[in-house]
């Protein structure tokens, strides 16, 4: 939801091109997008909703002034919440399973999760944007390919830290970064984002085998 306002601009400056009609027309789409999604089960109109993140990415195009980015990731940072006991390192071979599974809450009328699915429940769909394991060859290019990701970084406290931190938020670390806040949003547990860490991690991981 966060570039909707890069499309009511473009329609603003093409056909309105005054501030008074860029209200207008923002209100009604603003409008349109709510009554597009019905509530009721597996149905999480919350998401609708920009929250303060969300807005100012949109008014910048996702590349907000460096007051604005510091601004975000000090409030993201803040969110951001650890396992009992601060083990950032969980079970690889769960966060293996972690990583191949879920929908990243998907949110629709024709086929809504349900809802004990959505929160926590089954997994963080990682191969949607990235390659993982090198033996996978469903994988998407969105992102970069962590193939290899703890051969390349090591396994130090500081590499824990950051793969925990930008898992959970990755607004915490990269102002209007387009991955999904996966523990924020409630996608993924504290517990679970410290299982994928190791799934990262891990000299025992799969992605990091030669």
């Amino acid at each position: 939801m966060k570039n909707r306002t890069l499309i009511l601009s473009a329609l603003v400056a093409g056909a309105f091109g005054s501030a008074h009609a860029a209200e207008d027309l923002s209100a009604k789409v603003e409008k349109l997008v709510a009554s597009s999604f019905k509530p009721g089960e597996g149905q999480d109109m919350s998401r609708l909703a920009q929250d303060e993140t969300q807005k100012l990415c949109s008014k910048y195009r996702n590349n907000p002034p460096a007051k604005d980015a510091d601004a975000i990731t000090k409030r993201e940072r803040a969110t951001i919440k650890y396992p009992d006991g601060n083990k950032l390192m969980g079970d690889w071979k769960n966060g293996e399973k972690l990583a191949k599974g879920g929908f990243g809450m998907r949110i629709g009328a024709i086929e809504p999760d349900p809802a004990a699915k959505q929160k926590g429940g089954n997994g963080g769909n990682c191969y949607a944007c990235h390659a993982l394991d090198p033996k996978e060859v469903a994988a998407g290019n969105i992102g970069p390919s962590l193939t290899g990701y703890g051969a390349l970084r090591g396994a130090s406290d500081d590499i824990v830290t950051y793969t925990y931190d930008k898992l959970y938020n990755a607004q915490a670390t990269v102002a209007c970064s387009s991955m999904p806040r996966m523990g924020h949003n409630g996608i993924l547990t504290p517990a679970q984002v410290a299982d994928i860490t190791a799934y990262l991690v891990s000299p025992e991981s799969p992605l990091n085998q030669k």
